[in-house]
């Protein structure tokens, strides 16, 4: 897992939201950019961070951000998702792990004694010219808009 770190210049990249729209990493040129990575829609833990960040979206957008959730699930899966709990951004169908790839979070992890490959949930803060400028990999569902305005 190759993980971009800070000071790293994101590769451009292209991915379907959950409409079907072609979003791409040159829409968010001269923006400052928050993606977050999770592993799958509608569980538990990701469903807390993405309402989180969807509760404090207005402080987020105040400090001049722009947010992107990724995920491998199907655009269904991220409409359902986006539908249900109402977030005011779009959401990655990244089923092909184009995005995930480009930022390294596709690897080896352990839960309950198993080992699998999957998403690591990981968030990117990415300046207005494409750099990384914070990377969280300990991301605290309940609390992530508060680390990311940290």
């Amino acid at each position: 897992m190759n993980t971009l770190k800070v000071g790293d210049k994101v590769p451009a990249f292209s991915a379907k939201d959950q409409d079907g729209n072609t979003i791409q990493l040159s829409d968010y040129s001269g923006k400052k950019l928050i993606v977050f990575f999770y592993p799958r829609a509608s569980t538990p833990g990701c469903t807390a961070e993405a309402c989180n960040l969807r509760d404090n979206y207005k402080e987020l957008q105040a400090a001049g951000y722009e947010l992107l959730g990724v995920s491998a699930d199907s655009e269904k899966k991220q409409a359902n998702f986006k539908n249900k709990y109402e977030f005011p951004f779009p959401l990655l169908a990244d089923e092909d792990h184009t995005v995930i790839n480009v930022f390294g979070v596709w690897g080896l992890k352990k839960f309950m004694g198993k080992e699998y490959d999957g998403i690591h949930r990981k968030t990117f803060i990415i300046d207005e010219t494409g750099t990384v400028i914070k990377v969280i990999d300990k991301v605290k569902t309940k609390d992530h808009a508060a680390q990311i305005l940290d």
